[in-house]
């Protein structure tokens, strides 16, 4: 089974947006797919409700009290980490994961955060001996704006080069309502931005 964590101990990056469309990406694939909520808050959990019959089951797991067992016919695992976890907490959860995807804006507000949250997991083992990938995606971007050119310069200096980059759309939020994401459904407002997750699923078939 392939794991994959979703975290930035910063709020309001658009975590749970991330970890529900790529669960919903791995069930359209064809896998087995749990999506694992760690977040007391239960997003993750709550979408899941809102899926009707007639779209592809992921299954939900609760892991808001601890990291339990997965179930074994699972091929693919996302796991939805909340705002604020202590380190601890964040390295337990690397432990349960293949692949580390930290979103990230294009907002000055969020750059000391951002930093120190970086600074954190190269410290960590797994990750600084390259037993773990950490994948960083640009999320909610206006192209060609100044901020999104500011995000380009900052983590490029960090040595943290963006790998994935995610407009500011605003079909997330109609299709989340519904428990659904971009790629429950097909046509031409979603082909776009299903494009610009291309190289995220890329850089997780490469570690599968």
């Amino acid at each position: 089974m392939l794991r994959v964590l979703v975290t930035n101990i910063k709020g309001g990056c658009g975590k749970t947006t991330i970890a529900t469309n790529l669960a919903a990406a791995f069930a359209a694939g064809g896998f087995a797919t749990g999506l694992a909520e760690v977040d007391r808050q239960r997003s993750s959990l709550s979408w899941l409700k809102l899926r009707n019959g007639d779209a592809r089951t992921i299954t939900g797991l609760d892991w808001r009290k601890e990291v339990g067992e997965s179930p074994s016919e699972l091929r693919r695992l996302v796991i939805d980490a909340p705002a604020n976890l202590r380190m601890k907490h964040v390295d337990e959860l690397i432990a349960e994961a293949d692949l580390v995807v930290v979103p990230v804006l294009a907002s000055v507000f969020d750059e000391n955060s951002t930093e120190r949250f970086l600074a954190k997991l190269d410290e960590m083992k797994p990750i600084r001996k390259g037993r773990k990938t950490v994948v960083l995606v640009a999320n909610r971007l206006r192209p060609r704006s100044k901020a999104a050119q500011r995000l380009e310069t900052f983590l490029e200096r960090l040595g943290q080069p963006i790998a994935v980059r995610l407009s500011d759309r605003a079909v997330y939020g109609e299709l989340a309502v519904q428990g659904l994401s971009i790629f429950d459904i097909d046509g031409q407002l979603v082909r776009p931005v299903r494009d610009e997750w291309r190289p995220l699923l890329n850089a997780i078939d490469e570690i599968a």
